[in-house]
């Protein structure tokens, strides 16, 4: 496989998240940031946990995908390109509860966040052992191309804000952020990703998408998220609704907003650690599955500082 080979390799290596879109029931775009490893095949391998195992329930469905590298916060990069890849994935029914067929993954990742070493700790383990329970995305590329960086973006004359918006869904959340990441579909229906600057308008969110990124009116949604240079103070929101030509031009018109992890109050953490362990048993028992036991040694054997070497 040699479609990356359009790639900066060094550049995607370097990207801490990327942003990953899969298609929902209804054909709406929904876009998630992750972390991701680059195969030696050209393949891109991401993981989900099954509490969150909605986005290996939309490959199965329709392995139609994208990725944007945008965000290069802690890689470490001036002025890094963004990257988009589009093409197809799977993702097998098997739940990984070991690092296999993903070491390089999991060590990366531990080396980028730190914290999530804590995790391993024999105190933390009731609470955390969802997280440990994978399942593998395999992206195949079939389309690469490079944009301007995301200082070229934030450098361009910002749009003025517009009046009576607050009461549009989303400005709370997108209004915290210089960007966000439009998930829309093209002609195919395959889904497409760009990051742009939305201008909060009575009637909706109006962006700019780049001319490689040929996006069609229907299903749409704009994605926040930030973290800090070691992946810690994670916050992701997403904005759906309908995206449409208007006079001013393209228009996104919201309708709910997703805010998975919460919106940073401490009562969240303990809300988002039910959910997880509820969502997980519910994704076993729908499969007349058994918990798998998490293997914590392999984890803790990666996650060792010590650990220099590529498995």
């Amino acid at each position: 496989m040699t479609v990356l080979g359009s790639a900066p390799h060094d550049v995607l290596d370097a990207y801490r998240t990327c942003e990953f879109v899969t298609l929902g029931k209804n054909g709406t775009p929904l876009a998630w940031p992750t972390a991701v490893a680059r195969r030696e095949d050209g393949t891109l391998l991401l993981t989900t946990s099954l509490a969150f195992a909605q986005k290996a329930l939309n490959v199965r469905r329709d392995g139609r995908v994208a990725l944007l590298f945008s965000d290069p916060t802690g890689s470490g990069m001036d002025r890094a390109p963004q990257v988009f890849v589009s093409g197809r994935a799977h993702c097998p029914d098997t739940i990984m509860a070991s690092p296999e067929g993903a070491e390089e993954y999991w060590r990366r990742l531990f080396e980028r966040q730190p914290h999530s070493r804590s995790y391993l700790k024999r105190p933390m383990r009731p609470m955390m052992s969802w997280y440990y329970l994978r399942l593998l995305i395999t992206v195949e590329p079939e389309r690469v191309s490079v944009r301007p960086s995301l200082e070229e973006l934030l450098q361009e004359e910002a749009p003025a804000p517009a009046t009576t918006t607050q009461a549009l869904p989303g400005a709370a959340q997108l209004g915290g952020q210089p960007t966000a990441v439009l998930a829309g579909r093209d002609a195919s229906g395959a889904p497409l990703l760009a990051r742009t600057r939305p201008q909060p308008t009575p009637p909706g969110y109006l962006v700019e998408v780049p001319s490689d990124c040929p996006v069609e009116p229907g299903p749409a949604s704009l994605l926040v998220h930030r973290h800090d240079e070691q992946l810690n103070h994670m916050y992701n929101a997403l904005v759906r609704g309908e995206l449409r030509r208007s006079d001013s031009g393209w228009l996104l018109t919201p309708s709910t907003v997703i805010e998975p992890m919460g919106s940073g109050r401490v009562s969240d953490a303990l809300r988002v650690l039910r959910q997880t362990k509820r969502s997980t048993d519910r994704y076993l028992e729908r499969r007349g599955l058994h918990r798998p036991k998490v293997q914590w040694d392999e984890f803790r054997a990666l996650a060792a500082p010590t650990h220099t070497g590529r498995s």
